[in-house]
């Protein structure tokens, strides 16, 4: 299968990855794809100042990988559609999950680049 994208969306894409190669904002991510969680919460869970976890989730909102919603005085975080989360899923099993199947099976017939 062969993706032609223009240029302006590669680079938005490769601009996407690159967010979520933070250690900091992947962590982030993480903690929202199965619940609605606070800055608060987020901050607490991972140890760091909930100033850093602003700046990150502000930058993840403005990429459309988080939503936000207040509630009173408080702001929670989710995944904002099942896209990302099926990405991360598919990586997640691809590194951990799976039992690392025989590399050269599964890469029979490819041609390479």
């Amino acid at each position: 299968m062969s993706v032609d994208l223009q240029l302006s969306q590669r680079a938005e894409l490769a601009e996407t990855f690159e967010l979520l190669s933070d250690s900091t904002r992947l962590s982030i991510v993480l903690a929202c794809m199965d619940q609605e969680v606070s800055a608060g919460d987020i901050a607490e869970k991972l140890g760091v100042s909930p100033s850093l976890v602003s700046h990150h989730l502000r930058l993840l909102r403005g990429a459309r990988i988080v939503r936000s919603e207040r509630r009173g005085k408080q702001i929670f975080y989710a995944m904002t559609d099942a896209c990302v989360r099926d990405v991360l899923m598919t990586m997640i099993n691809h590194l951990f999950v799976h039992d690392n199947c025989d590399v050269e099976t599964a890469n029979e017939g490819e041609t390479g680049w």
